[in-house]
């Protein structure tokens, strides 16, 4: 007798923007932050967020449904708290804050992801360069205060990847690190603490050496980690022992990330290792559905540029000189591919 089927999975999967959308709403109101370490009635949240009372108890009850928030009780005297992984994750005053990049889905590329059949059909752009508006990189690099406050809370995405490439990779066999698109230099601060014999600079355009400087020395590694200013694409990259890419390559069409791990190649003296820090596609193209759905992100917001298998790694990086190349997994769907010159 054959098992019934069942739609339950295309069902969940279709409506995903529902469950999306309430994340992300809850983040733009700052909901997880207001609640911090306390307990709320629905009443008191929806007065601290300025919230109708018609849909309180529906869009907590939800996010509770979710997973998202923890309730002591029920009806009007039950009081809503942040469950672990939110405390430590979605309050903008914790370290952990991953929020940043949820608070630009929702303020961009919600809306953006709408026109997915568009950019299929076309190969072209869906962002702001559709719509005749300037480009958000373009805008946020105008301004300084902006910048700063963007690469702060994208760091947040980053920091676990970086932290477990700090921890699984052998620094020990280098001396000098290159990070290549560093921004706040956190790549380097992170390898700079759990390695104190290396030398790090951190290498990004001259607008945002101000920013990486005020960290490294917020993290008392000025001594340690050199920031250097300059354009990738139009002179030779900084000379290290190592050189790393963090969500860099990703950015680009092919040409020019065969040009990024070049440039990487000749910055490298034999031994010397090649890092990118991706969502790294499995070759067979069937498991990373989140690496999947990135390039398609990618297309959306550049057109040309996609994310990557580890195997199209090993080729380009092969093209480009390197003598042999490994993969190893970071932290959920990212992982670090290297190559060895």
């Amino acid at each position: 007798m054959n098992e019934p089927q069942d739609p339950s999975h295309i069902l969940q999967v279709g409506f995903g923007f529902w469950a999306s959308k309430v994340l992300l709403t809850a983040v733009e109101l700052g909901l997880f932050t207001k609640l911090g370490e306390r307990a709320l009635t629905a009443e008191e949240l929806g007065r601290e967020l300025e919230l109708h009372s018609r849909g309180l108890y529906d869009f907590f009850d939800a996010l509770l449904a979710l997973g998202f928030l923890e309730r002591d009780g029920d009806g009007p005297a039950g009081r809503y708290r942040n469950t672990p992984d939110t405390a430590h994750f979605l309050d903008r005053r914790r370290a952990g804050y991953v929020g940043g990049i949820l608070e630009m889905a929702n303020a961009r590329l919600f809306r953006f992801w709408s026109d997915l059949g568009p950019a299929l059909k076309t190969g072209l752009p869906q962002n702001e360069v559709k719509h005749s508006q300037k480009p958000m990189f373009e805008e946020l690099y105008a301004d300084i205060d902006r910048l700063e406050q963007f690469m702060g809370a994208m760091s947040g995405i980053s920091r676990g990847n970086f932290a477990a490439l700090a921890e699984k990779y052998d620094f020990s066999k280098h001396a000098t690190l290159l990070d290549v698109g560093g921004a706040t230099g956190l790549l380097s601060r992170l390898v700079a603490q759990r390695h104190p014999k290396l030398r790090c600079t951190s290498f990004d355009l001259p607008q945002v050496a101000p920013i990486a400087r005020k960290w490294i020395e917020h993290d008392g590694l000025s001594d340690r980690i050199h920031v250097a200013a300059g354009d990738f694409f139009n002179e030779p990259l900084p000379k290290a022992d190592v050189v790393t890419m963090g969500m860099i390559l990703h950015d680009w069409n092919l040409e020019k990330k065969k040009h990024l791990i070049r440039a990487a190649y000749d910055a490298l003296p034999a031994g010397g290792a090649f890092i990118a820090v991706e969502n790294l596609i499995d070759d067979a193209r069937r498991e990373n559905a989140f690496g999947l759905m990135m390039s398609l992100n990618m297309l959306i917001e550049f057109g040309d540029a996609f994310d990557f298998t580890g195997a199209d790694f090993r080729g380009w990086c092969t093209e480009a000189g390197f003598q042999r190349c490994e993969v190893i997994h970071l932290a959920g769907p990212c992982s670090a591919a290297i190559a060895y010159k």
